[in-house]
């Protein structure tokens, strides 16, 4: 019982140093010289230009003008 209280603290103390020292301070330091990340790619539909210029052409029909005016 004992050997394995003393496992599971080493395994608890290592965890804690590695989040103490680990990756974390790597990144800190070189969070400066990282480009910040810019979208991909649309987020939704609404951010889609293709979408929107289909929606717009659906909406208007095929002369281009507003359906109110027909």
């Amino acid at each position: 019982m004992t050997f394995l209280f003393a496992v599971i603290g080493i395994a608890a103390i290592g965890f804690l140093l590695w989040r103490a020292f680990g990756p974390q301070l790597a990144d800190s330091e070189n969070r400066d010289e990282r480009p910040t990340r810019q979208p991909s790619g649309p987020v939704g539909p609404d951010d889609d230009p293709d979408f929107l210029l289909d929606l717009d052409r659906r909406t208007r029909g095929p002369n281009g003008a507003d359906g109110e005016d027909i």
